[in-house]
């Protein structure tokens, strides 16, 4: 039976994917803030799942949740970052734009890292976790989001790197969602906003054919192109 832990599990896609992970015979640690909404996941299926109630952000001691978690599902095969969090920030309020850095930045990396140590001990492993399309250019009403997700775009990318070098069979996959129907959706002019229950399937797909990069829905990568494309002096005035 293959391992997983996902980093973000109470709600939305890390939620959902936990689901399906749990459908194809994973066990799988469930993790997040929200003991209730964590255990109400469990009830649903008590065999598949454990859980361990920590913020990401907090990396003194995340590291202890994860490695505890490791020993009750006795191994470990995937490691899925789903936290992640944004606010549109127009005023440049600086604890917005902390509280942004401090899950997208600084948790994400402390989990990343060990995520990455444990694997290059092993000699195998994955490692997937969730960016965004808005990590490929700036955006002006929510500078800390966009800034972040290109941190983790680039980190991962890095980490893709360094299993290549290291010669293991260390699998990085980077989701790139556009719009998913979340409470992560904000905003209006929405557009190809896909079920939560689509998307998982697609990033379940994506684990199990070890991508490397995968958008969210598949089409998004249109908007990805056009983005990379669009010229500095067009873009600066959008």
């Amino acid at each position: 039976m293959n391992k997983a832990i996902i980093v973000g599990a109470t709600s939305g896609i890390g939620k959902e994917l936990a689901k399906i992970l749990a459908e194809n015979h994973y066990k799988v640690g469930i993790t997040g803030r929200r003991t209730a909404l964590l255990t109400e996941l469990k009830q649903s299926n008590p065999d598949a799942f454990c859980i361990s109630t920590f913020d990401i952000s907090d990396t003194e001691t995340s590291i202890l949740h994860l490695e505890a978690l490791v020993a009750e599902l006795d191994g470990l095969d995937l490691l899925f970052i789903s936290s992640g969090t944004g606010d549109f920030n127009d005023k440049l309020d600086f604890s917005i734009e902390k509280r942004t850095i401090d899950t997208n930045v600084l948790g994400f990396t402390c989990v990343a890292d060990w995520a990455f140590n444990f694997f290059e001990k092993q000699k195998h492993g994955h490692i997937a976790a969730i960016s965004s399309v808005a990590g490929l250019r700036g955006n002006r009403s929510v500078p800390s989001y966009n800034a972040t997700k290109a941190f983790q775009i680039n980190y991962l990318e890095a980490l893709r790197q360094k299993a290549k070098h290291l010669r293991l069979p260390i699998t990085i996959t980077d989701v790139r969602p556009g719009f998913v129907n979340t409470a992560m959706a904000k905003g209006d002019g929405q557009f190809w906003v896909a079920p939560v229950e689509k998307a998982g399937k697609q990033i379940f797909t994506a684990i199990r054919q070890k991508k490397k990069i995968v958008y969210i829905t598949k089409r998004w990568w249109l908007i990805a192109v056009l983005l990379k494309h669009i010229p500095r002096t067009i873009y600066d005035r959008l």
